[in-house]
């Protein structure tokens, strides 16, 4: 079925009690992001309500919602406040939904040649319409046509994005303020790292950069923001950099843009200013900067292979012809360091003969406290 471009001219809405999520006034919005493709989105609303039962919808709220995980309540009368039902509409509008709702019912239809048709829509398949003129002429319109349907409204009970919808009990009439807390997939974040390699291989410049990504259907504006990083007291050693990777250094240069502290056995990293996070966005922001970090060039070699065979009593030996150089440095202030890093990858360059950056290679860290070794 070819797509139909819908321009949908709302005339009337018919709310009864409800109270719709247009008139709430955004007062707080906080994000908290783990690196386990999950989020905790805590929004806080000022609306008016009634006395006695009221109708409150929430349409801006993330498409990956777990649903069963919704917390609501009144921060301003909490004990006046008692949620009755508690929705999520995610059955979302489309071309045959609305062309259902509005059979023996007058609609527009437009052309890609700018004919113009008007009448009302007697049936639908996926190849055709047919719209019936007051006068009974009848027009058979081929769907792949069809420029733009003009309908009078939006019918009741049918949305165009997730709506969290409330029937409420209320007990005290005015302004409330609202929270609401819920979980949401498809929002991560995972820590880059960049490591330049001095001249000598002595020393490394060192940039933590958190990658963010939301794919969680909505737009989160002027948001707090916080990362949640791992259990790093279970983690185990990190291989870094299986081909590359001492004297007081310069400390590292704490980036202004967050506050790492502990936080239960994880460490919380909370952005020290707000910002938006778009549908379906990468965002970086850097970390910290380490701009001298001393290290050292370790050779390894595994030596010679055996295979055994237990019956003949035979070995078969494989001569390992290779050593793996790896680039060895602690993760200590004294060092030029000395903070928690979160898992994530490293991408390690170095300056030729030429003064021209050339990427070495890359691997993969995981969570890694102060005071432990990398190699």
């Amino acid at each position: 079925m070819k797509s139909i471009l819908m321009s949908i001219i709302v005339l009337t809405l018919g709310n009864t009690f409800a109270i719709a999520d247009e008139g709430t006034q955004k007062k707080d919005l906080s994000l908290t992001i783990y690196n386990q493709n999950m989020a905790l989105i805590r929004d806080v609303r000022g609306i008016n309500l009634k006395s006695g039962l009221n109708t409150l919808k929430f349409t801006d709220v993330a498409a990956s919602i777990n649903a069963t995980s919704v917390h609501f309540k009144s921060l301003t009368a909490p004990s006046k406040l008692s949620i009755l039902e508690q929705n999520y509409e995610y059955d979302l509008v489309n071309s045959d939904k609305l062309l259902f709702r509005y059979i023996d019912s007058k609609i527009k239809v437009i052309t890609k040649d700018d004919n113009v048709y008007e009448g009302a829509l007697s049936s639908y398949d996926s190849n055709q319409l047919v719209l019936v003129k007051d006068k009974g002429a009848v027009f058979m319109i081929n769907r792949e046509n069809i420029r733009n349907i003009e309908f009078p409204e939006l019918p009741q009970g049918l949305i165009t994005k997730p709506t969290l919808v409330w029937l409420l009990s209320n007990q005290k009439s005015g302004s409330h303020d609202i929270e609401l807390n819920y979980l949401t997939s498809n929002m991560n974040w995972h820590s880059d790292y960049v490591a330049n390699i001095s001249e000598n291989d002595t020393k490394i410049s060192l940039n933590g950069w958190v990658t963010i990504v939301n794919n969680s259907g909505t737009v989160y504006e002027n948001a707090n923001i916080k990362l949640i990083a791992g259990d790093i007291n279970k983690v185990r050693p990190s291989m870094v950099m299986d081909n590359i990777f001492g004297a007081r250094a310069k400390a590292v240069r704490s980036a202004p843009q967050f506050k790492e502290k502990s936080f239960f056995e994880y460490h919380m990293y909370t952005m020290q200013r707000k910002s938006t996070l778009n549908n379906n966005q990468t965002k970086q922001i850097e970390l910290f900067s380490a701009p001298e970090v001393m290290a050292k060039k370790v050779y390894t070699y595994k030596g010679a292979n055996y295979s055994w065979y237990y019956y003949d009593n035979w070995t078969n030996q494989k001569c390992n012809k290779k050593v793996n150089v790896n680039i060895e440095f602690k993760n200590s202030k004294e060092n030029g360091l000395g903070i928690p890093l979160p898992k994530g990858k490293i991408r390690v360059y170095k300056e030729d003969s030429d003064k021209s950056m050339q990427f070495i290679g890359e691997d993969a860290i995981d969570h890694t406290p102060k005071d432990e070794t990398l190699d």
